[in-house]
């Protein structure tokens, strides 16, 4: 019997169309031997909708059209099974799921919001968990914990938006004091969306206010020197990690832009974005074993420190004069899942695929075995009202 994998995608963020491309290619790559693939797509006002039609890029050139022949569900859990069922009053089973492959990208679905629901349901699903989403997607706490392990991280300095607007002095100061010229990014956002390189103060007000525009949390990063961006590829939980070869990114600005990801001249070429594949890059990249080794190891160290599961992708800054690695950035759920980086290590995307489900059905059996509740109801012998009244008298008596 095929196992009913539920491949989730869309949502709420500024990446909604990069996780609709990431998903397509993902579900056009399974291996329908071994699984039934149910389409599940979350539109911009949050509603879900599932039909074989949605494993079809050409359908979302027209949202509002696919919304005709989709079908308007939501999940449930019924005798320890999991269901897709239609909206409205006479609710019907539309799908089984098994599993869940949520492919999103961005704020209100990749940094744990998502992970929590799917937990909350108790679905085994692919990908971290809801500590790990929302580590990866914060730059500054993820930042924290990188220096907390002391890994390698460029220095920064960081402040919300109400800090900015009500004294810029002291912030501004903070910056100068890193040195320009610095990188401003929103905390919380992927894809290189809201971020500004600033090479000098008169230039500083612009960009922050561009980042504040997504986020109310900015970082801002002091921009290395002779700078060579390097990306590696981890597929793995807190037990085992394997590690892709790297990749060289090649950009046509200062930093990789949103543009270069995917909005490049082979997009164009094609008729429309291929996600993060169409992205210039040198693989292997061009880096001396020991130094493509020391990227590897210390790329398993941060997906560790920030308990990272399933496929993540981990961008590094090298300074090719220093020889300095610094950790930008994790991807929790990549673009593309970073097929294009185990394909020449070896591992095709249909069995990357496959690995990632695995480890997903592996690590719910795990957590499955482990104490999350007690059979025992200490509510049993509560004294209704008169209990409330105790308590109430105990807190009295405690000040």
């Amino acid at each position: 019997m095929k196992i009913k994998l539920g491949v989730l995608f869309g949502g709420v963020s500024v990446e909604h169309e990069i996780s609709i491309i990431s998903a397509v290619q993902a579900m056009q790559n399974i291996n329908e031997e071994k699984y039934d693939i149910v389409p599940i797509y979350i539109t911009k006002e949050r509603d879900w909708y599932t039909g074989k039609m949605l494993m079809d890029i050409e359908v979302y050139k027209d949202f509002d059209n696919l919304k005709k022949y989709a079908t308007k569900v939501t999940m449930c859990k019924k005798d320890n099974e999991y269901y897709l069922q239609s909206m409205g009053f006479f609710k019907r089973t539309v799908e089984k799921l098994d599993v869940v492959f949520p492919i999103v990208h961005g704020a209100n679905v990749e940094d744990g919001t998502l992970a929590g629901y799917l937990d909350t349901m108790g679905i085994p699903y692919v990908g971290s968990r809801v500590l790990g989403s929302a580590l990866g997607q914060d730059k500054v706490v993820m930042k924290q914990v990188f220096e907390s392990c002391n890994l390698p991280i460029v220095p920064y300095t960081w402040f919300y938006d109400c800090e900015y607007i009500n004294d810029s002095k002291d912030i501004t100061k903070k910056i100068k004091e890193l040195g320009y010229p610095v990188i401003v990014k929103p905390a919380s956002l992927g894809s290189s969306v809201g971020i500004t390189v600033v090479k000098n103060e008169k230039d500083l007000d612009d960009a922050i206010m561009e980042a504040i525009t997504y986020d109310n949390k900015i970082c801002v990063e002091k921009m290395v020197s002779n700078l060579v961006e390097v990306n590696c590829s981890v597929l793995g939980n807190y037990e085992y990690q394997e590690t892709s070869v790297l990749e060289e990114v090649m950009s046509t600005e200062e930093f990789l832009t949103y543009k270069d990801k995917y909005l490049g001249g082979n997009a164009k070429k094609h008729g429309g974005s291929k996600g993060m594949v169409e992205t210039s890059r040198i693989v292997p990249a061009r880096l001396t074993k020991e130094m493509t080794k020391e990227v590897q190891n210390l790329a398993k160290e941060a997906f560790k420190a920030l308990s990272l599961s399933g496929i993540c992708r981990i961008d590094f800054l090298i300074d090719k004069k220093e020889n300095k690695i610094y950790i930008n950035e994790p991807n929790t759920c990549p673009g593309s899942l970073s097929f294009y980086l185990w394909e020449p290590s070896g591992k095709p995307y249909k069995e990357l695929l496959d690995d990632a489900v695995s480890l997903a059905i592996k690590d719910y059996k795990n957590r499955n075995k482990k104490v999350f509740s007690f059979e025992t109801n200490v509510l049993s012998n509560f004294g209704g009202a008169k209990g409330v009244k105790g308590c109430k008298g105990s807190k009295g008596k405690l000040k």
